[in-house]
């Protein structure tokens, strides 16, 4: 359970980006347009805000953080679901299907090499957002969006479908109608399979609605889990976390958590974390350490050492507010301050991000 210390920590960092009220009798919030993100909005930012809120409802047991994850999801909609002007959906969208379209990343620049398009591995974390809600609030709908998203978008980053190892781009144009990213991601194919397990799991016991998807995804991961290696902080936390929901069946999932545990324990002896703050990426660390507390919490050494790295960023002044005389460097920039901040959250306290929290 959740100390008020880490609550009020938690909401303190959440406020800074999503400036809502806490009373109960506050009227509608409208999210805020952020510093960061395409007309304030940037897809991975707010699937964090999303699960965060929905965490701090299960801490709390206030109806005004699930009433502020859905007013969340619906500004998302509304904007990443749409072209850049906002002037029509995204195409293979529609008022039936808000989500055919996919949802956009947002990026500031529409072009070039950082510009905008579609992500897998973020589009398959605003699902998961969509499917927690479901559960949480127990309407269904929710999860049906994911699914509705998941079909739309999965033809396309996923091809040679009828071969024996299927491929995937990694990042699609907004229209989704060509790869900006030929090659592979690491996790991408675990997010995918776990993922949409999920969606079809909540959507019934007997569900096959996305069982020619997630026959795609295994295949591809069977070939992969085995070999997989990573020195990337955020890589191995969002694998530790990705796995973790499925361990239990053991094979690739507990093979991954196995891995990724390897591959963490070597980057905590290297030379990594006696870097100053100010040459690492703070959101990085903040997946590591949410990644260990979800699929190593039995480990307190490990525990011990996650919340060790959460502190190490309170102690050079970034979170849960910026000092003047912070040593974060390029974290206190405007542009990582709210990714920073909701990663920060969701590493003090995982909440729904964990398997057995979702209510």
């Amino acid at each position: 359970m959740a100390s008020r210390s880490e609550i009020s920590r938690f909401v303190g960092a959440m406020q800074r980006v999503y400036a809502f009220p806490t009373e109960t009798s506050a009227d509608n919030w409208t999210p805020p347009t952020a510093p960061a993100g395409h007309r304030g909005r940037y897809l991975w930012t707010d699937a964090f805000g999303v699960l965060n809120f929905l965490t701090l409802h299960r801490a709390t047991s206030q109806p005004i953080y699930l009433a502020n994850a859905k007013s969340l999801v619906s500004t998302v909609h509304s904007v990443l679901g749409r072209t850049r002007d906002l002037s029509s959906y995204l195409p293979g969208a529609s008022p039936s299907n808000p989500l055919g379209g996919g949802l956009r990343i947002g990026k500031e620049d529409a072009a070039g090499s950082d510009g905008d398009g579609q992500y897998h591995h973020y589009l398959t974390l605003w699902m998961f957002a969509l499917n927690r809600l479901a559960i949480t609030s127990g309407e269904k709908e929710y999860n049906h969006q994911a699914i509705s998203l998941a079909r739309a978008i999965h033809p396309h980053f996923v091809y040679n479908r009828g071969s024996p190892r299927p491929r995937m781009y990694w990042k699609m144009s907004m229209d989704l109608k060509q790869p900006l990213v030929k090659s592979e991601g690491n996790l991408d194919p675990v997010d995918g399979l776990v993922v949409f397990r999920l969606l079809q799991n909540t959507d019934g016991v007997d569900s096959t609605v996305l069982s020619e998807e997630i026959s795609d995804y295994q295949r591809i991961v069977d070939t992969k889990w085995k070999k997989y290696t990573s020195s990337d902080p955020l890589d191995l936390g969002m694998t530790l976390w990705t796995a973790h929901w499925f361990r239990d069946s053991g094979g690739w999932a507990q093979g991954l958590v196995d891995r990724a545990e390897r591959d963490t324990q070597e980057l905590w002896e290297s030379a990594y974390l006696r870097q100053k703050s100010s040459r690492r990426l703070a959101f990085r660390d903040f997946g590591m350490a949410l990644g260990i507390k979800c699929a190593l919490s039995h480990d307190s050494e490990w525990i011990e050492r996650a919340d060790g790295l959460v502190k190490s960023w309170e102690d050079a002044g970034l979170v849960p507010e910026t000092k003047e005389t912070h040593s974060a460097g390029m974290n206190a920039e405007e542009d990582l301050v709210p990714i920073g901040l909701v990663m920060y959250a969701a590493a003090l306290m995982p909440g729904v991000f964990k398997m057995g929290n979702a209510g």
